[in-house]
C-alpha cells in the first residue's frame, strides 16, 4: 500500500522530531509533494527511504520544510514602532532587556534589531536571544555574510556603519561587535523549552504555516515565556484574533502586551 501524507509526517516525526501535523497540512503537502516531484522520486516512501541514507538530502529537506525566509527590517513601519515606541517603553522601567528572535531563520532579524539599538546608544543594555529550528541557516547567521541582493533596501548609512566589503561589492560581513550581543541557538518552538522572563518576543511570519491547533499551544508558550509586563510582536499577516484569550492586549498594530493575569 502506497504511504499516505500522514503516514510520511509519522516517520518525518521519528527520524526528525519535526512534527509536520503541526503545520497546515495544505501548504506543507503542496510544498513537500513539489520537491519529491522535482526530485523525480516515486512518492513518500521512496523518498523517505533516501533521506535515511543520504544526509546531504535530509539536511535539504529540513532546510526546505523550515521556510527560511528574512530580510532586514522586514515591514519597516513595524520596525519604526519598535524603536521609537515599544523599546523606549520598556527602558522606561527596566535597565536592562532580555530580547528573543525566535525562528530568526538566518540572521537578518537580530542583527536588525542589533543595528537598531546600537544607533540609540542601548545595544550594550540588551541581551538577545536568536533560534532557530535549522542548524544550516544558524551557521548562515552566526557567519552574517550576505550577498548584495541581502541588503537591498538598507540605507547606505546603514551598510557603511554596520558591514564591510569582502568580495567587490557582491558580498558583505556584518559588523562583529553587533555579535558580541548575540546568542544563537538552536530551538524547535513546537517541542523544546522556551526562554524564561523576556522583555520583547519577536515571532514573525511563522505561525502563519502552524495549524490553529498548534498555533494556540504556542501563544501560551510565548505568555509563560515573556516577562510580566513583556511585548509579543508579530508578523505582518499574524495580528491575534481575541488576544485576550491566550492572554495578551493589543499595545500597537502587531504588538501584544502580556497581560497581569495568568491563562490556563
Amino acid at each position: 500500500m502506497a504511504w499516505d501524507y500522514e503516514f510520511f509526517a509519522q516517520k518525518i516525526y521519528e527520524l526528525t522530531f519535526i512534527d509536520l501535523l503541526s503545520y497546515k497540512e495544505r501548504q506543507m503537502k503542496r510544498r513537500i509533494n513539489s520537491l519529491i516531484a522535482r526530485k523525480k522520486f516515486d512518492g513518500y516512501e521512496d523518498y523517505y527511504n533516501q533521506l535515511l541514507i543520504d544526509k546531504e538530502l535530509l539536511d535539504e529537506f529540513i532546510s526546505y520544510i523550515t521556510i527560511n525566509v528574512s530580510e532586514f527590517f522586514r515591514n519597516p513601519k513595524q520596525w519604526e514602532v519598535l524603536g521609537n515606541v515599544i523599546i523606549p517603553s520598556l527602558f522606561q522601567k527596566h535597565d536592562r532587556l532580555k530580547i528573543w528572535s525566535a525562528a530568526c531563520s538566518t540572521g537578518e532579524e537580530p542583527y536588525s534589531l542589533a543595528m537598531l539599538l546600537d544607533k540609540s546608544k542601548k545595544l550594550e543594555r540588551v541581551e538577545i536571544i536568536a533560534t532557530d529550528i535549522d542548524k544550516d541557516v544558524l551557521n548562515k547567521a552566526k557567519k552574517g555574510i550576505y550577498s548584495k541582493k541581502n541588503l537591498e533596501g538598507l540605507p547606505k548609512s546603514l551598510i557603511m556603519n554596520y558591514f564591510s566589503d569582502i568580495e567587490d561589492g557582491n558580498r558583505y560581513k556584518i559588523d562583529d561587535r553587533l555579535k558580541e550581543y548575540i546568542k544563537f541557538r538552536q530551538h524547535d518552538l513546537l517541542k523544546d523549552s522556551y526562554p524564561s522572563n523576556c522583555h520583547l518576543i519577536i515571532c514573525r511570519n511563522v505561525m502563519i504555516y502552524f495549524t490553529e491547533e498548534a498555533k494556540a499551544k504556542l501563544y501560551k508558550k510565548f505568555y509563560n515565556s515573556l516577562h510580566d509586563d513583556g511585548i509579543f510582536f508579530v508578523g505582518n499577516t499574524e495580528q491575534i484574533i481575541l488576544p485576550d484569550r491566550y492572554g495578551f492586549e493589543p499595545v500597537e498594530t502587531f504588538f501584544y502586551k502580556k497581560k497581569a493575569s495568568n491563562i490556563e
